[in-house]
């Protein structure tokens, strides 16, 4: 029995390193993409200018490791030495300010800047055939691949266990040492109990990692009525956000614009002219036919110049849904907070349908406020602070959270 308790001792010992490894290695691969999504997607790509520069090159443009690292953490600090480079880019890009990432390690910032450079180097590599990208996209995720390899690894030890038993037996008669006929694995107790641990393990991780994610809808991507491109109109049309959701500054909701609004510009945009539309799933869009639906919806005759009067709304489909109990104010975060609006929505401008970008979840929206620097200069918002401006100014504090100033409260988001 002892015998048998080593090797139930060594088969968990095994199984659990090979889960350790294998999740963990698919973690650690995803530090970086991670991390460059949390805090600088936002306001940077990795081959386009948005609100700030595209980060591919970043190193040869900042050479020294020390002073990029600064530049991240606080930028604000790097501007005051008098650096040339940084203060003709803050000027380049009309002085808008930066957030601080006081936070960030330097192993963190090192994974960003190789996410990025891993990026840059796989969009100049030279396109794949359709087959070949669609097989590169399935095999991003090693998932699959790890489990397979842990359940081969598994069987591997299983029958390496036997072996070790059988020859275990076979020294023990040669020296004449009374042996026992081995209990079958599938019979045996201990390896039954070991057996029934791990898989609660396993479960009961899939139970509760469902259940955390339970009415959140991450990645949700429905299709709409009518096929509106956010990477045509905000993207390359460079329409501000706010031009069709006003609400987003004024009051609680973003809202949906009216289709008046749309006609403003789309009584003379009859047809589209822009590059190829796509949906998700690879099938083109006819832009003109979508404008068209949008006649129909708005009973505009293109011919006539005129509405018809037979009008009917749009029945939109619903993206981003927070509980009930959960209050949620757009305006307090883009005007008085200066949010940006690919803060909580991602690459808007990129999207063709738009999907939810982040999960929503309490934890993500605690850990914007733990780390989101307030902006204080200029914001009439904030002028009743007077101990936190005054602690700026005689430099007590570089920065303030929005945590530090009841941001992490309970009452300030559920009723």
């Amino acid at each position: 029995m002892i015998h048998y308790r080593s090797n139930a001792k060594r088969f968990v010992i095994s199984i659990l390193f090979l889960t350790v490894f294998c999740f963990g290695t698919n973690v650690w691969a995803q530090d970086g993409k991670a991390l460059f999504q949390q805090n600088c997607a936002s306001c940077h790509a990795v081959n386009k200018n948005l609100t700030g520069p595209a980060l591919a090159g970043i190193e040869e443009r900042v050479p020294d490791k020390k002073l990029l690292y600064a530049w991240i953490r606080n930028n604000q600090a790097v501007l005051q030495t008098g650096n040339k480079y940084f203060n003709d880019l803050y000027n380049q890009y009309n002085k808008a300010a930066m957030n601080l990432f006081p936070n960030l390690t330097d192993g963190e910032i090192a994974a960003i800047i190789t996410y990025v450079n891993k990026a840059a180097s796989e969009a100049a590599a030279p396109p794949k055939e359709e087959g070949g990208a669609k097989a590169e996209a399935q095999g991003s995720d090693n998932s699959l691949l790890y489990g397979i390899l842990t359940l081969v690894l598994a069987v591997i030890v299983l029958i390496l266990l036997q072996v070790n038993s059988n020859l275990k037996r076979l020294t023990d008669e040669k020296e004449g040492i009374p042996s026992y006929e081995p209990v079958p694995f599938w019979r045996n107790k201990a390896y039954i109990a070991l057996f029934a641990v791990v898989l609660f393990i396993i479960g009961g991780y899939f139970t509760i990692q469902g259940a955390i994610g339970l009415g959140r809808s991450k990645d949700y991507q429905p299709e709409q009525p009518i096929y509106y491109s956010h990477k045509v109109h905000a993207g390359t049309n460079q329409i501000n956000c706010l031009y069709c959701h006003g609400g987003a500054q004024e009051g609680k909701h973003a809202n949906i614009p009216s289709l008046n609004t749309c006609m403003n510009c789309h009584m003379a945009i009859n047809e589209y002219a822009g590059e190829k539309l796509y949906r998700e799933d690879g099938t083109e869009v006819n832009g003109t036919e979508e404008i068209k639906k949008l006649y129909k919806y708005t009973g505009w005759d293109p011919q006539a110049k005129k509405y018809t009067g037979e009008a009917k709304p749009i029945e939109w489909v619903k993206i981003h849904n927070l509980p009930d109990h959960v209050y949620f104010n757009h305006a307090q975060h883009v005007k008085a907070g200066k949010v940006a609006c690919q803060t909580c929505h991602g690459p808007i401008q990129e999207m063709g349908e738009v999907y939810q970008f982040s999960d929503l979840s309490m934890g993500w929206c605690v850990n914007c406020h733990r780390e989101s620097k307030v902006q204080f200069t200029d914001n009439k918002f904030y002028s009743i602070y007077e101990k936190f401006h005054n602690d700026l100014k005689s430099g007590k504090m570089d920065s303030v959270t929005v945590e530090k100033i009841g941001g992490t409260e309970c009452q300030k988001c559920h009723y």
